[in-house]
């Protein structure tokens, strides 16, 4: 009997095993349940972090594109900028001159246009005449300008650095600088004569002033701690000049001299006026006696533009001789 019983149980269970393998292809199907994961995977790459990692790698670009000639570029406009705001008002006046004859808020006969000055400037350019006056105007005015400096720098020094010698000094100073130098040109004229020394002499008298009067403020005004602190390393004073008082007093030494500059310039030009055969001044007075106004008007726009240029010069000079300087 208990093969009999044994047989049908054996049986059963493999029955049961074949009814439960059935189901078992089913179990594939388990796999499916991870095509959720599947579908969130397209979700990461819109995760922020893939967008913003490409980002930055353009700004380095953009921030290394201004190559050299992209800074020379920038400089440049500014530079062109600067200039057309200087120019500005130059441009307007060249305007207004142009306009104001032609439409008849003036006489054109006192006041021609620019157009017409210019072109008779071009033509006193090419005949010689202008070459001729601005070598004779340079030569007197440079001539004195450089004596009035070469005398005016060392003596201004040596008042400003001794107390007796500007005490001495002081009131026959304020004497001759209040003392207009064409008030005395007629001196000059009875005492010198009618020719080049006067017209020099006047000329140094006149640039002497401002170069003097400026070195010794200058020397004056030296910082008193710079200067002590040199007496304490035993400074001579030839050294302790070099060293302290010429470099600070330079800017203010440099302003005389620029003002020197310009008055060299003016109180030639009413030297020349006066009594002379060549110069500026002389062809500014005969174009007037002669009623030839447009050369009138270029022999002035002429000493205007050795002004500025004169100007820019020593300007430049200064530059040169104040590098210590710290800029604003």
């Amino acid at each position: 009997m208990t093969t009999h019983i044994t047989t049908p149980a054996t049986d059963a269970p493999a029955e049961q095993e074949t009814v439960r393998e059935a189901p078992a292809p089913a179990l594939p199907a388990a796999p499916a349940a991870p095509a959720a994961p599947a579908a969130e995977a397209p979700t990461a790459p819109t995760a922020p972090a893939p967008a913003t990692g490409p980002a930055p790698a353009p700004a380095p670009k953009t921030g290394s594109a201004p190559s050299p000639l992209g800074r020379a570029a920038r400089g440049l406009g500014r530079r062109l900028r600067a200039l057309a705001v200087r120019s500005a008002a130059l441009v307007a006046l060249l305007a207004l001159w142009e306009t104001a004859p032609r439409l008849g808020l003036v006489d054109a006969t006192f006041l021609p246009p620019v157009s017409e000055v210019a072109t008779a400037w071009w033509e006193l350019l090419g005949n010689g005449q202008l070459g001729q006056h601005t070598r004779a105007s340079l030569a007197r005015s440079f001539g004195g300008f450089g004596i009035a400096v070469a005398v005016a720098v060392p003596l201004g020094l040596l008042i400003g650095w001794y107390r007796p010698v500007a005490a001495l000094l002081g009131p026959l100073l304020e004497v001759f600088r209040n003392t207009a130098a064409l008030a005395l040109l007629p001196v000059f004229v009875l005492l010198l004569g009618i020719g080049e020394t006067s017209k020099v002499s006047i000329v140094v008298y006149a640039c002497v002033w401002p170069v003097l009067l400026n070195t010794i403020s200058a020397v004056g005004n030296a910082d008193p701690t710079l200067v002590r602190l040199a007496r304490s390393m035993d400074l001579s004073t030839p050294r302790l000049f070099q060293k302290v008082i010429l470099p600070s007093s330079v800017p203010a030494i440099f302003t005389g001299i620029r003002l020197a500059g310009a008055v060299s310039i003016l109180v030639l030009v009413a030297a020349e006026m006066i009594g002379a055969k060549a110069g500026l001044g002389y062809l500014i007075n005969a174009s007037q006696y002669n009623f030839a106004i447009p050369q009138m008007y270029a022999g002035i726009i002429t000493i205007s533009a050795i002004g500025v240029a004169f100007n820019q010069l020593l300007v430049t000079i200064e530059r040169r001789l104040s590098t210590w300087r710290v800029p604003a």
